[in-house]
């Protein structure tokens, strides 16, 4: 089975490839739905362990009503100790999405989860990330990589049928499978106070849920801007034809 998708990978998108690709695909464009939803609920972001409203914010996001809004009783602190936790309420209409936000991004990030170790796996054992994913030493010079840089910027992208990568997609591929999805999901995971109660580890490798919420964040956009570089890439190398090689193998 792997061999025989090794010999069509050199010739044109295997069939596993293209429903990866297109569940994987689907499975983002929820996440990055919910997570815009999840986000316009609690737009600041943290460092640390603990963070909400009565906190000083890493940054803000200008997202939504909640943005700054301020509307707040006087806070009462827990505790007669410096740095106590506070409390206080809002006098606000607070914008509050978060059930069926986090549903569907809980749902989507699973889905994406499972694609991802089918493509993996796959991948590994196929030859797939050896013979099309990893660069060879011919292509791992100063020049391969400037002049790449400088054709991505003028949008002189050549079509190739099936996957014939250029280094920076060599490059940026593996990124997004080896580092981005990986901090994607183990930041998701810090989140969840169920999933640090058994594996507290996570906490300390991410500086606290906070902080993981923060790169989440980032890694989260790093792979949008990724996604839609892609795009543009495939309009500028003509999107009929990556589409009839993703679809048909035409």
């Amino acid at each position: 089975m792997f061999k025989k998708a090794a010999d069509h990978i050199k010739t044109y998108h295997s069939t596993w490839v293209k429903i990866s690709h297109w569940v994987g695909t689907l499975a983002f464009l929820f996440l990055l739905f919910s997570g815009i939803e999840i986000l316009m609920v609690h737009p600041r972001l943290y460092w640390g362990n603990v963070g909400n409203d009565l906190t000083p914010a890493l940054f803000e996001l200008p997202i939504s009503r909640n943005f700054q809004h301020g509307g707040w009783e006087n806070s009462q602190a827990f505790f007669d100790q410096k740095n106590s936790p506070v409390s206080s309420g809002r006098t606000y209409d607070i914008f509050n999405q978060n059930g069926w936000g986090r549903s569907l991004h809980f749902l989507s990030a699973w889905i994406l989860v499972i694609t991802g170790i089918f493509y993996l796996v796959i991948a590994l054992f196929s030859g797939h990330i050896k013979n099309q994913l990893l660069p060879t030493f011919k292509e791992l010079t100063f020049d391969t990589f400037l002049n790449e840089i400088k054709e991505h910027i003028r949008l002189t992208i050549i079509y190739l049928k099936g996957p014939q990568y250029g280094l920076l997609q060599k490059i940026s591929y593996l990124i997004v499978i080896f580092l981005l999805l990986p901090t994607i999901v183990l930041t998701g995971l810090t989140m969840s106070p169920a999933v640090t109660a058994s594996h507290p580890y996570l906490l300390k490798l991410f500086f606290g849920a906070q902080s993981a919420r923060t790169i989440h964040f980032f890694a989260a956009s790093l792979l949008l801007f990724f996604v839609l570089i892609h795009v543009l890439m495939i309009i500028q190398s003509g999107f009929k034809k990556q589409m009839n090689a993703m679809l048909f193998n035409k």
